[in-house]
């Protein structure tokens, strides 16, 4: 069996915590990773966000924080199939504690409504660094979250490095030139303004430090950005660790999957629809295993008894588990976290694609998500633009000390706008937006959510 050294350097902690009091406490690094990221409040809120159906549109239906736990719980299983079936790559592979950290966090810096929000947020930062979910997450386990004065909630560098899945500045990656700007915010095509994916400039000295242990080559290797296809504004980078790599199959089994399941039970997608679009196209992959039973896989899923969906939903989910593997990434790092990723048999892979366009283009594009998804969009642009004219009116007491302070060391504020406005929920949004523009709030002060 292989034996991996991985630097201790990944179990480090950007601030000190010799002065934490903890009783007999012998939890490993991920251990307390993973409490922090359970008990923090952007966690809960995760609750009240959009993940495919409106948060308020069914309590049955999944959100932003049951999606993160089925991804947590569907990464422990990749990682547990892998040191069974690979046990040469166990020294390699996170803990269950680590992987569930980084899955349950993964999500965390999602805005309200969705891809609604994180369009809206991105047009108003347009002049500012931009707005991206993923660069958001690192930002606030790093800096928001208030579990330390200045390091949020102080995780382990491992942990940062498993949520990097775009390490590189925003300002590396996106494109050199801005969509043409839309007279008002109702005629603004969300589909010309999908921010790039990357970390905020601002945020440079936290990347620096995460990826400290790395080589002068493994650094430059891995933020070098794949070649961009045709339509694509931005680049985007090629490498992740191995972490991530397992983090983001899980991500993709429970969007391909579970938020199917949700659009079955929702009746957006019948059995006739789902014949002709997947089943027949399943039933022809020669490595998908099931494919022999796909008639039976369909009648279940179709069915009018919960517990025979339940059956054929897990039977998909285990189907693509069982073929995860790891493989060695070309070219070579010489760091063993960046070396190797967790990857999809091509059989199973073109399977979890079919699935994933199916939700993208029957489910997610529906007009009647999109007009949820826009009338978000129009809240939280709203909201920025009433923000940013009047901070020191409108914005609460801790929110405005932060602007006042990034307004004293020479910056727009807008950043911490964009901060304030992402932590929101849904509801929250919502209410506020009533208590700002609506005649019928008048006389009725806002209550936080």
């Amino acid at each position: 069996m292989t034996n991996f050294e991985i630097s201790p350097q990944w179990d480090e902690r950007l601030g000190n915590e010799e002065n934490k009091k903890r009783r007999l406490d012998h939890r490993s690094p991920y251990q307390r990773d993973r409490a922090r990221i359970l008990h923090s409040a952007a966690f809960r809120r995760l609750q009240s966000k959009t993940q495919v159906l409106g948060t308020g549109t069914n309590d049955f239906y999944r959100t932003r924080l049951t999606h993160s736990l089925e991804v947590s719980q569907i990464g422990t299983g990749i990682v547990a199939q892998l040191k069974q079936k690979q046990p040469a790559f166990s020294s390699l592979l996170p803990s269950t504690s680590l992987i569930e950290a980084i899955c349950l966090s993964h999500d965390i810096g999602h805005p309200p409504y969705g891809h609604g929000g994180e369009v809206a947020l991105n047009y108003m930062m347009r002049e500012h660094g931009g707005f991206e979910g993923n660069g958001q997450t690192l930002r606030i386990v790093t800096k928001l979250e208030p579990y330390t004065p200045e390091n949020g909630m102080n995780l382990a560098r491992r942990s940062l490095l498993g949520l990097l899945k775009y390490p590189a500045l925003i300002s590396q990656i996106r494109g050199k030139t801005q969509p043409e700007q839309p007279t008002n915010f109702r005629q603004l095509k969300a589909s010309e303004w999908s921010p790039a994916k990357g970390i905020y400039d601002d945020d440079k000295q936290i990347l620096d430090w995460v990826l400290a242990p790395l080589s002068d080559a493994d650094r430059v290797l891995f933020a070098t950005t794949r070649e961009q296809k045709p339509g694509e504004r931005h680049l985007k980078t090629r490498y992740k660790s191995i972490d991530c790599s397992i983090m983001e199959l899980a991500d993709d089994f429970a969007y391909g999957i579970h938020d199917l399941e949700d659009a079955i039970a929702m009746g957006i997608v019948n059995k006739r629809l789902w014949q002709e679009q997947v089943a027949c196209k399943l039933a022809d992959i020669e490595g998908f295993w099931l494919a022999k039973d796909i008639n039976l896989l369909t009648e279940q899923l179709f069915s009018s008894h919960h517990y025979l969906r339940k059956d054929a939903i897990g039977a998909l989910v285990n189907a693509l588990i069982t073929s995860v593997e790891i493989k060695p990434i070309a070219p070579h790092f010489n760091e063993p976290l960046l070396a190797y990723n967790a990857w999809l048999n091509p059989d199973m892979e073109q399977v979890l694609e079919i699935l994933k366009q199916f939700v993208l283009h029957f489910v997610i594009q529906k007009t009647e998500l999109q007009i949820m998804e826009y009338k978000g969009q129009q809240i939280v642009m709203e909201l920025f633009e009433a923000f940013a004219g009047d901070p020191e009116r409108l914005l609460p007491n801790d929110t405005k000390a932060r602007w006042q302070l990034a307004r004293a060391l020479g910056h727009s504020g807008y950043r911490v706008i964009a901060d304030y406005i992402s932590g929101m929920t849904d509801g929250h949004a919502v209410r506020l937006h009533s208590s700002l523009f609506s005649a019928h709030s008048l006389g009725m002060p806002y209550q936080p959510g």
